[in-house]
């Protein structure tokens, strides 16, 4: 009877013993996160982390643009707006527009009569005349619209300080007493110029037909001649 009791006191004590053991090691194991209030990383974010890169940064896609690997920032835009947006002309300096010139006219007799313009840059300026030939009138009407006749000629000419172009005009190029008489011409660098010059001239000439030639250098090179 005391051996039945005693061997099972013994497996009562060893029973306990291994409800401890298990109880010590349950309390000693690694915290489930979720018990203090912090949850598990997700997917996406393990993902962002093992590769070492992260999102964009907000700003650069409310801008849509894009950062690349040097770290310079292109734009979501259209196409390069570099000097073409800072006034720079084909690499060589700013066009010459009506407004950047200073211009007189003069009576030309020898050795064919004819009307000279010469043209300068104001002070302070430098300028291209890279359209090569003036846009001339008398009056407002179609027929008071000097033709280019194509003589001389340089391009772009580069007018500063003291340079200046010449364009010669032949007021009538018909024959006979028709035409109408004028004391100012209209010049302009180009048909599309929104501030042309009106010059007055020497005298009232009667203008019928007129003729121009090309910006040029050279005096003798800007005789208007009727082809």
């Amino acid at each position: 009877m005391r051996s039945r009791l005693a061997a099972r006191s013994t497996r009562l004590v060893l029973a306990a013993a291994a409800v401890a053991a298990l109880a010590a090691t349950t309390a000693c194991g690694p915290e489930d996160p979720t018990e203090n209030g912090a949850s598990a990383p997700s997917a996406a974010s393990s993902s962002a982390a093992d590769d070492g890169k992260g999102e964009a940064p907000a700003g650069d896609s409310a801008s849509g643009g894009s950062t690349s690997a040097s770290g310079s920032k292109s734009s979501g835009g259209g196409g390069d707006q570099g000097d073409s947006g800072t006034g720079d002309k084909s690499g060589y300096g700013q066009s010459c527009g009506t407004n950047d010139l200073d211009f007189t006219v003069t009576w030309e007799a020898q050795p064919i009569s004819h009307y000279l313009i010469t043209a300068k840059a104001k002070s302070g300026i430098t300028c291209y005349l890279d359209v090569n030939t003036p846009s001339v009138s008398f009056g407002s009407g179609a027929d008071g619209v000097a033709s280019p006749v194509g003589q001389g000629g340089e391009d772009p000419i580069k007018l500063s300080g003291s340079s200046v172009a010449y364009a010669g005009i032949k007021v009538k190029t018909t024959e006979g007493e028709g035409g109408k008489q004028f004391e100012h011409v209209i010049i302009a660098t180009t048909e599309e110029d929104p501030d042309p010059a009106q010059v007055e001239l020497p005298d009232a000439p009667t203008v019928d037909k007129p003729i121009v030639t090309n910006w040029s250098t050279k005096r003798d090179e800007t005789i208007p001649r009727v082809n």
